[in-house]
């Protein structure tokens, strides 16, 4: 039987009771309060935060969180400073980390698992690990306590997305619209389909990110999903000068909109 880590245990509590899930995403140290970012966006109302680790070449990262990566790297920012100063406090809700499977490889995924967990980090978003290649990862990260997400994109198959949800632990990452993050001005179709399908597919918490960009359309893809995941529209807030109090307004603005929305039986 699979152990519940922390992250899965406290949207899985949220959910239960009737609530809908936040999931925030704040780049690691793309400026000198990046600290007190993560702990305003904790006390708004997020129910988990997600570090993102700046990589000179990612993949899924639109322009907006590819900036914050920019910035952060020219201040010296590393993964394990990134950790280092993560475990130096408490924030009250679970931390995943987003990283690519580069850094992993490179520290080696046992001790990457462990620098995880000593950093008090619950999960890891691994958006360029494939389910087929993700073993030897999922099971020291499983071994060391650490919840490693899957993400489904609108174009998997069902087959594929079953194995993906039952493998997933914290919850499963539905890509709201193929491309890569960003702010949109309308909701694609295909997040509240994502939503639907992956709901009838496992138990899992399911928070829908990519292109949900503002409390309209949290609430919108809440009516499907258990939850959403919004990282691109809060970092341009604090690209264009917002501090830890816009970071904070924003996340409270989100919180309100998803709150406001029935949740239905599962």
């Amino acid at each position: 039987m699979t152990t519940v880590g922390p992250l899965e245990e406290r949207l899985r509590a949220r959910r239960d009771a009737g609530g809908k899930l936040l999931v925030a995403y704040v780049t690691g140290g793309m400026g000198d309060d990046w600290l007190d970012v993560v702990h305003a966006v904790a006390d708004a109302g997020a129910d988990a935060i997600e570090i993102g680790i700046p990589f000179s070449d990612p993949v899924i990262d639109g322009p907006t969180v590819q900036e914050a990566s920019v910035r952060a790297l020219a201040r010296g920012t590393t993964p394990a400073s990134i950790l280092a100063a993560l475990s130096r406090t408490e924030f009250g809700v679970p931390l995943a980390v987003m990283t690519y499977y580069n850094l992993i490889f490179r520290a080696g995924h046992r001790r990457f698992a462990d620098s995880l967990v000593a950093a008090g980090v619950a999960g890891a978003i691994v958006p360029d690990l494939p389910l087929e290649e993700a073993g030897g990862w999922s099971e020291e990260a499983d071994t060391a306590g650490v919840e490693t997400v899957f993400l489904v994109a609108p174009s998997t198959p069902d087959e594929r997305a079953r194995r993906i949800c039952a493998r997933s632990r914290g919850f499963v990452y539905g890509i709201g619209v193929m491309g890569v993050t960003g702010e949109r001005r309308h909701l694609a179709a295909t997040a509240r389909q994502v939503a639907h399908r992956l709901r009838l597919m496992t138990d899992t918490p399911v928070c829908i990110g990519i292109g949900v960009s503002n409390p309209e359309q949290a609430a919108e893809v809440c009516t499907e999903a258990d939850g959403v995941v919004v990282g691109s529209a809060l970092v341009r807030k604090l690209l264009d000068g917002g501090g830890p109090a816009a970071a904070g307004a924003f996340v409270t603005e989100l919180r309100a909109g998803i709150d406001a929305v029935e949740s239905t039986p599962r």
